[in-house]
Formats: structure tokens, C-alpha cells, sequence
């Protein structure tokens, strides 16, 4: 078994002339993860092109070690996929659909109503089994879509947008399912706008913008580093390089510069190199303590 859950290599996909994604590059590790970015960031892109429904216009990527492009049949048996749209045939009942999408992943009859049965306890619906599709709820239908993509006892699920559209008890709910999943041995990618729903679930998080690479590494790991946005009344490019040759991480957009620093104090380091270039400062706003602060930090212009 692969240590990653997936990686990408200069991926990017465009739809005609508008390109979705733009030559993204990480690693992520075992585990849960989240897939964060606004409505059109290029989420749900990018799992179509992991999952291999979708051909990326250039790079690679693979999924539990098995190439996208390739290996795409292989990937899709040992993964569960729970889309963002509707997707359920509302003319069947909740037990008659997991029975089915058991048998498509290749469980014997027997097994598969087992496994069918045992899911819909595991989300709530036990009781509802037997109710057509049609007639849940939001928030039942969310658990029914989450119940077939887990179904076949996955290695790994890619959970698109699972909270929309739920009451804030069901998106409760749903979260507290998330969190279960790891311990039947499931790693999970959910992807979502709602950057508190990532910080409940998930340990590792890659953030995209506008189909763009802002940021991948562990839930908190970032948040230890001071990060500060910094203004100044001239060009501060001699600056940000003598930071960087520091150690620190600087994205610089015109007189503004983004600062974080892991191996000290941000704060002195940022003054001591001001000082040095006898730069002057316009305005400084403080470090990130959550993953909203750091979207803001790093996929914004400073």
C-alpha cells in the first residue's frame, strides 16, 4: 500500500480556453485531508482528474500510488467517490441502491446486502432503509450519497462539498461521520469552502485559488510559523530577498510582502532587516492562527 493519497505533478486542465487548474505540485500523505478553496476555486476538477474521469491538459498524478491516467479502473475499485451533485435514483429505496452499489464493486449477493445494511446503520438510516430515495430529506440524501461511496470498504473516499445543504445539526452530524471514518481504516479527502469544517476533520490541507496552488502542509504545522503581512512606503524587493536568505517564506506583491518565519522571531527578524535597508514602514497585521487567517495570508494579494 502507497504512503500518499495522491500527488500532482505540474497538473493543470483547462475547459476550452478557460484553464481550471494551473500546474499544481504537492505530496499528501495517509490520512485525512482537505481539499479547501471558494465556489470555481477547481476542487471538483481536480478530483475528476485523480479519479481519472477527467484528462488533464498536462502533468501527472496518482492516487494510492496508481497513476490517473493509466490505472484509472483500479483506482476507481479502491476508492469511494461522493459527487457534489445530486446523484441518486430517486425511484429506489435506500436498501436496493447500496445493495446495487455493493454489487458493482464486485461483493457477492449475500455480502452485499451485509455490508448494504451495515453502512445504512453506520450513517443513520437503518430506519429508513426501505423509504424510496426520493422522498429524504437534504440532509438523508447526504447520508445516502456518503453510504455508496463507502459501501465496498474503501481505502480511501473523496468526499465533494458533503455539508451542502444541510441544517447546522445535520452538517453536525455529517462532520461527526467524517471524523468516524478513519477509525474503520478509511483515509478521507473532503473537499469544501468552509474552512472550519476543515480544521474539525481533517490533519492535512491543500488550498487552492483560482485553480492555483496557495498552500499544502499539515492542519496547524503552518499556524506554528509567525506570519505577518507587511506594507512598505517603497519597493521592497532588496528586503524580501535579504528575508529570504534568512530563511523566511515571502510572497511579495508590489510595496507588500507576506513573511513567515519558522526558526525565530518573525517580528525581530522583519525589524532588523527594515532597519538594515533603512525602509520604512507603512502598516504590519499580525501572524495566522487559523486555516481562514492563512487563506487570507497567502491567497489574497498582501
Amino acid at each position: 500500500m502507497a504512503d500518499t493519497s495522491f500527488t500532482a505533478s505540474a497538473i493543470g486542465h483547462a475547459y476550452g480556453k478557460v484553464a481550471a487548474l494551473h500546474s499544481l505540485d504537492f505530496t499528501v500523505p495517509r490520512g485525512r485531508t482537505g481539499l479547501v478553496g471558494a465556489n470555481g476555486a477547481g476542487k471538483s476538477t481536480l478530483i475528476k482528474v485523480l479519479l481519472g474521469i477527467l484528462e488533464p491538459t498536462v502533468g501527472t498524478s496518482t492516487v494510492l500510488g496508481m497513476d490517473s491516467r493509466r490505472e484509472s479502473i483500479d483506482i476507481r475499485s479502491n476508492v469511494g467517490y461522493m459527487p457534489e451533485g445530486p446523484c441518486l435514483p430517486l425511484d429506489q429505496t435506500a436498501a436496493d441502491f447500496l445493495v446495487y452499489a455493493a454489487g458493482t464493486a464486485g461483493l457477492p449477493r449475500e455480502a452485499a446486502r451485509q455490508r448494504a445494511s451495515d453502512v445504512l446503520t453506520l450513517v443513520g438510516l437503518d430506519e429508513e432503509r426501505f423509504r424510496y430515495l426520493g422522498n429524504f430529506s437534504t440532509g438523508m440524501k447526504q447520508r445516502a450519497k456518503l453510504a455508496q461511496a463507502i459501501v465496498h470498504d474503501p481505502d480511501l473516499v473523496f468526499l465533494d462539498e458533503p455539508t451542502s445543504g444541510l441544517d447546522p445539526s445535520g452538517r453536525e452530524e455529517m462532520l461527526d461521520l467524517i471524523s468516524r471514518l478513519g477509525t474503520f481504516g478509511i483515509d478521507v479527502v473532503v473537499s469544501s469552502h468552509v474552512l472550519r469544517d476543515i480544521e474539525r476533520t481533517c490533519d492535512w490541507v491543500v488550498m487552492l485559488d483560482a485553480g492555483t496552488l496557495v498552500h499544502a502542509g499539515p492542519v496547524g504545522g503552518e499556524l506554528e510559523e509567525d506570519t505577518l503581512r507587511v506594507e512598505y512606503a517603497s519597493d521592497p524587493s532588496a528586503i524580501a530577498s535579504d528575508l529570504t536568505a534568512a530563511g523566511a517564506r515571502v510572497t511579495a506583491d508590489g510595496n507588500k510582502v507576506v513573511v513567515s518565519f519558522a526558526a525565530g522571531n518573525v517580528y525581530d527578524l522583519v525589524r532588523d532587516v527594515t532597519v538594515r535597508h533603512d525602509g520604512t514602514l507603512r502598516r504590519l497585521s499580525g501572524s495566522a492562527s487559523s486555516l481562514e487567517e492563512l487563506f487570507i495570508l497567502h491567497g489574497e494579494a498582501p
